[in-house]
């Protein structure tokens, strides 16, 4: 038997990703991630999986953001017993995503169950509870950066920096199929950007060491910004909204980008570019994802290094309030003054951010502040398209405060960044499989690659292929 892929989830969308790899001996998982979208097929794409989660030898995690892990503790729950493998600030960190997620999972479906009683509608059942959380946490085992160890009897794998957000990992497969015969796959899914704040560069593979390269293409036909803009962006921005007497709202994910906002308003406020706003992280899973970039400094690049070794870390600064408690939570939106509010979930879908689009969406002074990609269909998505009216726990609202984006601050790489990571792996390049991209984006890459005489596939959900 050859060695195949099973793209499960991920493809032709940003969200879900999963993907397994087969082989006459083994069957290995790399990431079991959460589809976020409409409600109705967030349940069905969720609860079901394409193959037999107890028949899986191992999971492999690149990374601990929830469209990447967060159906872990489902797949555990209907069966998978092995072990799963990421790097150790990942393992971290899904202690903290998984169990939030659980937690979010059973508060919303609580919310919602009352509504869908006064509607006549039936009631739902989370995908799954702290208790699945914490036996799929059991399960982890966290493995060093650039260290190459054994997953089944034919897979070994190395994790090597993908750059993109703390723990985050190039998945390096080394497979050896029928004959003794090495195939080198790489997944870099999601890979990061040269230069950001706090984090190291992506490592680019030697030349002539990927055979099969699985790819994302979230921004596969878009350039970003110069990060330098982008910081003046979010200066001009918030000023705009103080003068009025507004607040800053800015959804964001727990991990990464609200601890890379927190830098780049805590370098403004030292540069006075903006006031000394009280600044509210409004979300228990960001405070404790901030505790593990305190314990992980050795992914930090040189320069940010140097600021925590010299007691000059962003998440110190005296007007920064981290919020833990529902009361306090409350007590932000009773403040009408202007202030700014960092909460997840990211792209609108779940958490507190929920509560704030709530009470502040219909007041014209205010500021929502979209840094991230928000996927189709998520209320994210609805708001960056200026919406007049969007649905919030099952309640319309009129969309009345004023909605900017800043693209920049993404830890994705873009167009340039994905074409040159492939540049400088071609020289064995056997195939390319472009995912992890809504499907103009992944179609965008997929063209600029083949036009650049590279053999590059766009697969379809579930779709099967075979390594030669």
């Amino acid at each position: 038997m050859s060695v195949k892929i099973k793209f499960c989830g991920g493809v032709r969308t940003v969200t879900g990703s999963s993907h397994l790899i087969e082989t006459s001996k083994s069957k290995v998982l790399i990431d079991c991630g959460l589809f976020q979208g409409k409600r109705d097929d967030y349940y069905r794409l969720n609860s079901e999986f394409t193959f037999n989660p107890a028949e899986v030898d191992a999971l492999l995690v690149s990374h601990a953001h929830i469209d990447h892990c967060g159906n872990i503790p489902n797949f555990v729950k209907q069966g998978f017993k092995n072990k799963i493998y990421s790097t150790e600030a990942t393992a971290d960190l899904c202690k903290i995503m998984l169990m939030d997620s659980a937690h979010i999972q059973e508060e919303n479906i609580k919310f919602l169950n009352k509504i869908n009683k006064r509607r006549g509608l039936p009631s739902r059942d989370p995908l799954y509870t702290a208790d699945d959380a914490e036996k799929s946490l059991e399960l982890f085992e966290g493995r060093p950066y650039d260290t190459k160890f054994q997953v089944t009897e034919d897979i070994s794998c190395t994790f090597v920096d993908a750059g993109h957000i703390l723990g985050s990992a190039i998945t390096v497969l080394n497979i050896k199929s029928e004959g003794e015969k090495e195939i080198n796959l790489v997944y870099a899914v999601d890979l990061g950007r040269a230069n950001m704040p706090l984090l190291k560069d992506p490592v680019i593979l030697p030349k002539g060491s990927i055979d099969y390269l699985i790819i994302e293409s979230t921004y596969g036909g878009r350039l970003h910004g110069d990060l330098e803009h982008a910081a003046d962006d979010l200066a001009f921005y918030i000023n705009r909204t103080v003068e009025r007497g507004g607040k800053i709202i800015i959804p964001s994910f727990a991990l990464g980008r609200s601890q890379e906002i927190i830098y780049y308003l805590s370098e403004l406020m030292k540069g006075k570019k903006i006031p000394e706003l009280p600044i509210y992280v409004d979300s228990p899973m960001a405070i404790n994802v901030t505790g593990v970039f305190k314990k992980h400094i050795e992914c930090f690049d040189a320069e940010a290094r140097v600021m925590f070794y010299h007691d000059e870390s962003p998440f110190g600064i005296k007007n920064l309030h981290f919020t833990s408690s529902v009361e306090e939570s409350k007590k932000i939106n009773e403040d009408k003054k202007p202030m700014i509010i960092i909460s997840a979930s990211g792209m609108c879908e779940a958490g507190r951010i929920l509560h704030h689009l709530k009470n502040n969406i219909e007041d014209e002074r205010n500021m929502i502040l979209i840094v991230g990609y928000m996927a189709k269909n998520t209320l994210g998505r609805r708001i960056v398209e200026r919406h007049p009216q969007v649905k919030i726990f099952g309640v319309e609202y009129n969309l009345r405060a004023e909605a900017e984006v800043i693209n920049a601050f993404s830890a994705h790489a873009d167009k340039e960044d994905l074409i040159n990571y492939v540049r400088k792996s071609d020289s064995s390049l056997k195939d390319i499989y472009i995912v992890h991209g809504d499907e103009d984006q992944s179609t965008c890459l997929l063209e600029s690659l083949i036009r650049r005489g590279y053999n590059a596939h766009l697969p379809q959900i579930d779709e099967e292929v075979e390594l030669i």
